[in-house]
């Protein structure tokens, strides 16, 4: 995939203004407590560091990665987490932060599989929800910005591990 061929969607001003404003609500939403951040790697390592930032109740951060992908651009459908978060949920307030809500697949099974583990509150912020793309019903709890299709990059979000550093957010343009 040509990631040359591109088209700004979101710029930077715009993520760093969304990012705050979400952080404000989870902040609020959270107020005298404590949550646990767990992030999806790789694509929601550049979200969660600008999100928790900019939280002002106390987080902890861990993370874990499911692949769905592979080097393609439409999900596989089939799940597999390649690493587990490392600390104990049970009681807690736990936020999984993701980069991109496709199928709804991925985050399904995840939420499924963190409620098994006994947290207190488990809550989903999305990036970007790609609404029209879902196979099974899913809703985040916090949303960045939604789109109707296209594979974007930048801000953390790659096309076969291109395109991570660029501080804008593109859409491919094919």
């Amino acid at each position: 995939m040509d990631i040359m061929t591109r088209k700004m969607l979101y710029s930077k001003e715009e993520i760093d203004q969304r990012v705050r404003e979400l952080a404000d609500r989870i902040s609020r939403d959270y107020e005298g407590r404590e949550i646990l951040v767990v992030g999806i790697l790789k694509g929601a390592f550049v979200f969660l560091a600008d999100l928790i930032r900019c939280i002002s109740v106390p987080c902890e951060v861990d993370f874990t990665r499911l692949a769905s992908y592979g080097a393609g651009t439409v999900s596989s459908g089939n799940i597999v987490i390649t690493k587990n978060i490392e600390c104990s949920i049970k009681g807690r307030d736990v936020l999984i932060v993701e980069d991109i809500i496709d199928t709804g697949l991925t985050l399904s099974y995840l939420v499924e599989r963190l409620k098994e583990e006994e947290p207190r509150s488990v809550r989903v912020c999305a990036f970007i929800d790609k609404i029209k793309r879902r196979e099974i019903p899913f809703v985040a709890d916090y949303v960045g910005f939604t789109m109707d299709d296209g594979f974007v990059v930048g801000y953390g979000l790659d096309a076969d591990e291109k395109g991570r550093s660029l501080p804008d957010i593109y859409i491919i343009e094919e």
